[in-house]
This record gives structure tokens, sequence and C-alpha cells, in this order.
């Protein structure tokens, strides 16, 4: 039987795959073009890494390779990723046409005199070249070879009046995979690679990936619960190399009764251990790409718990992350773009390593001999009591605690630290008493929750940063639908200010319940200027 496989191109007869058929017809019919006659597009092939786009362009040259009206060929240029030298470059580049179209083609001193292999000297057919990794090129060698192919096009144009059998160049149509955004060429001037031209390799969608685990129940006998794949699929949003890792990780890995189907106890392993002990390229990639200057910056402005960040691909960081996989966009009614992360398990796995990273050591959590009984006993869990504890810890640590945090231009802290802080604060604080800290991130930007389960209970914390009275508002009300939505009755919304006076801590202090969900919503404001509220505990 086929296994899933989250590492390298697909092969149909050994591994689930989704077959992407209209994806491959698409990439198909632009490089033989509307009137294959005449000569096919140059076009781009881009989606941020492990969305599979190698595959579906070796489907596409099966394809092409069917038809036998072309010479067609891939090959991939990662070999020269580090490759200043021109000289080796061109040499790869002859080697690679050589095995890939079985001629013997002979070596050459300048990226134009590429142009002379697309000749009825060494074709007797039109050719469709397709290039992977083609970005692994220095953005000068990427332009040089843009001009050269934009040459080849506008000389195949130029002869409209000859099929593209008899032109000149035989270069009927081409291809460039890359991650890059329209691999970075196309603002060179008459570029014939083009956006309307390009190629997007998206997600899988969601019965894509339920029609791959009716294969696998089809072929093991053994059923997939649907609220596992359903599940699978909101944490990774159909990101093809996520979504085939954990399909290894649940039939394979942590698949431990095969005699029984594939529940929720299987999941829930296999995540815990995806997001704290198990390695992932695909991630550790989206780590670093996340974590390089300047592009944190946007990355923890992500975090934020207020404004939505407007997406826009001219923006030189999001146009980055989102071709790095860490983004990605949500539109919202028809005309507003705003970002958002690529997926809940990156999110998860981003909020993870921030918060390790940043707070390698917390210090002293609770002075010696406190007496812990109000906070936390062998029945209950005193949210409420906890905080105060916090409180008395950031209080009494926050002048070394931040003194390297991250700041925006303002020189203030990023929101997202302090809830960096109180994760990491409250999940060692807590790991060695029986109670377990998620974060949750139910819509991908900016909100973020935190989940105790203690003593079979589970007790929901909403973070949110104070803005103005109607904010603050609307955060009662979402946290009252996010408890209904967990089945609570009760949530506890901690809300981090720089300072706030005793009158408006009364005020804003009070429960709330809210009618239409009968949940009840327990406000606690966290100071994080250097003012001392009066009469604030001591741990």
């Amino acid at each position: 039987m086929r296994r899933f496989v989250s590492y390298g191109p697909i092969d149909p007869q050994e591994h689930y795959y989704a077959p992407r058929k209209e994806l491959i017809e698409t990439g198909f019919n632009k490089l033989i073009g509307e009137n294959p006659r005449k000569g096919g597009h140059y076009i781009t092939v881009w989606a941020p890494r492990q969305c599979g786009k190698t595959w579906v362009m070796q489907e596409v040259v099966e394809k092409i390779r069917l038809s036998g009206e072309f010479h067609v060929g891939l090959f991939s240029l990662e070999s020269l990723k580090e490759e200043k030298n021109i000289t080796e470059l061109l040499a790869v580049f002859v080697e690679k046409m050589t095995e890939t179209f079985q001629k013997k083609f002979p070596p050459i001193k300048k990226i134009r005199d590429i142009r002379s292999f697309f000749t009825t000297k060494y074709f007797q057919k039109p050719v469709i070249l397709i290039i992977d990794e083609f970005d692994s090129l220095g953005e000068n060698f990427i332009n040089q070879f843009a001009a050269i192919f934009r040459d080849i096009f506008i000389g195949r144009t130029n002869e409209r009046h000859r099929e593209s059998k008899d032109k000149t160049y035989l270069l009927h149509g081409l291809a460039l995979i890359g991650v890059r955004s329209v691999l970075g060429i196309e603002n060179v001037k008459g570029s014939p690679f083009n956006i309307q031209r390009s190629l997007h390799v998206p997600n899988l969608t969601y019965d894509e990936v339920k029609e791959m685990f009716r294969w696998y129940t089809e072929e093991s006998g053994q059923p997939v619960s649907p609220e596992v794949v359903s599940t699978l699929y909101e944490e990774t949003r159909g990101q093809p190399g996520l979504t085939c890792w954990f399909g290894e990780l649940i039939t394979e890995k942590y698949n431990r009764e095969k005699d029984k189907p594939i529940g929720t106890d299987t999941f829930e392993e296999a995540y815990a251990a995806a997001v704290h002990i198990l390695p992932n390229n695909n991630i550790l990639n989206i780590i670093s790409k996340a974590n390089k200057t300047p592009h944190q910056e946007t990355v923890l402005e992500l975090f934020k718990t207020g404004a939505k960040i407007i997406f826009n691909f001219d923006d030189g960081s999001i146009n980055y992350l989102y071709m790095n996989g860490v983004i990605d966009e949500e539109k919202v009614g028809r005309t507003e773009y705003y970002v958002r992360f690529s997926s809940p398990f990156v999110q998860k796995r981003l909020f993870n390593y921030f918060s390790r990273t940043l707070f390698k050591q917390l210090g002293q959590l609770v002075k010696p001999f406190f007496n812990l009984d109000a906070v936390i006993n062998a029945e209950h869990l005193d949210v409420r009591e906890l905080m105060k504890l916090y409180q008395a810890y950031l209080d009494a640590n926050r002048s070394w605690l931040f003194k390297d945090a991250p700041r925006r231009n303002d020189l203030r802290i990023y929101e997202a630290v302090y809830h960096f802080n109180l994760y990491s604060y409250l999940h060692n604080f807590l790991r060695d008493k029986g109670a377990l800290v998620f974060p949750e991130f139910p819509t991908g930007n900016g909100k973020i929750d935190l989940l105790i389960r203690y003593n079979n209970k589970t007790y929901g914390i909403e973070l949110k940063s104070y803005t103005d009275d109607p904010g603050y508002r609307r955060s009662l009300e979402q946290a009252a639908s996010y408890g209904k939505k967990l089945g609570l009755s009760e949530m506890f919304l901690v809300i981090f200010v720089e300072a706030i006076d005793e009158q408006n801590r009364e005020k804003y202090e009070t429960v709330y319940r809210h009618e239409p969900s009968t949940v009840t919503v327990n406000p606690i404001f966290i100071t994080t200027g250097e003012v001392q509220r009066p009469g604030s505990s001591s741990a």
C-alpha cells in the first residue's frame, strides 16, 4: 500500500497525493499556448516551499511529452545556490541541458550564447523548458537570464507570420519555478514574465485532503475519524508539506493500534510531538525566515491583538514572509485583504519559539515559602490569584526581564513580548503542579488564548492589550463567544496596560455576564509600566 510522504516530489504509485488535474491542465495550456502553432507562454511557477510546485510541473512535462509535438525538459539549478562564478554557472547550465535533452551542447562563455541552443542546430521541434529552483541563482544572474529569455521571446513575436516550428528560436514555452514572488523579475523592463501568466500553486483544499485519507482507509482498512481530518486541515490550512507530514505521523509513527480507527487521541499525541519535539525542515525554514531582521518586526506586529495588518504585496516584508510560508492573506468582504499567519500550527510553533528564545531565563517565579494555597491546591486553580502572582513577578523583575526585548521604533516593547512572557511564566510555574498550558489562536491574526487544563477542568484566558473603551467592550464580547465555543461557562480576559489607577481598575474589572451565551467573563488588568499600583501583592 502507499504511504504519506512530506519531502520531495510525489510518486503516485508509492504515495498518497492530490491529483490537482485542473492545475496541471492550466500549466499545460499556458506552456503550449492558446494557439500552439504560433507559440506558448513564458511563465513563472511560484508558491512557498513544500507546496508541490515541482510535482505539478513534472506532471505537466509528462502531459506535454505524450502530445509528441514538442521537445520538453525539466531540470533544477538548486546546486547553484551559492555560485558566484559565471563560468561555473554556465558550465552547469550546459551540463543540465545535455543531460535533460540527451544532446551534446558546447561550452559557452556568455549567458547570451544560450540563445543558440534553441535553434534548428540542436532541435527539430519546438522546445518547452522548465527550470526548477530558478531563484537559487543570485539576483544579478536571474536578471541576466531574464534578459536573454526576453530577447528570445521578442525575437519569436517579431516572426509572428511563421509557425512556432519555423521560427529562428524554437523556445516555444518556458517555466521558471521558485518561491519568490514571480521570482523578482516581473519588474524587468519589458519582461515576458508577468503576473497574469504566472502559475501560483495553492494549498490543498479540504476535499483534496479528505480524499487522500479516504484512499488510506480504502487501502489499509483502517478508518480515520472525520474529526481528525477536519482538525488536521484546520491546523495546516492544507499546506501540502505539513498535511502529508501529519499524515505520516498519525498513520505510522503514532498509529499504535492499527486494528482500531485513527481518532482524536492519536492526533493529539502526534500534534503535541509536532509542536514540541519533532524537527521538520519546512518549519525550521519558516522560523529562520520569521526571525530575520527586519522581517521579525512584521511577525511581532502580527501577534498584536488589536488592529489587523493590511496585506500589501508591495511591502517587502509581507512579500518575503508570504513567499516563505510564514503568512498568508485573509480576504474580508469583497475588497479588503489582511495579513494572517499561514496556519494555526505555524503560529503555535512561532509563538513557542519566540517565548522560549526571549525568555530562556525567567528568574525567581515566586518567593520562597510563599503560601500558594489561594492560587492552586489539589482541587482548584484560581486564575485571578494566579494573575496577581504574575503581576508581582512582573513588578519585581521587569527591569532586567525586558532589558533586551525587541522594541518598536518608538522604543516601546512589542505587545507580543508580554504575551510571550506570560505564557512562559505560566508554563514554568504550572508544569510541576500537574497543570498544562496551551496557546490557541482562533483567528490566525492577533487573537491569543491560553487554555489551562488542571484537575479535569479547562480554564480559558484570552489575552488583549488595552486600546480604548470600545475595544475593551468588544473584547468582552469576543471572550464570551470564544468561551461558548469551548463549552466553558467562565472566561478570563487578561488585559495588558501600561498603568491603571484604582478607580478605573474597580470600574473595568467588573465581572461581565454575556446574556446570549450565559458565559461569565472576568476582566483582569496587568500593568506593564514602571508605575507600581498601590497595594499590589508581593510574591
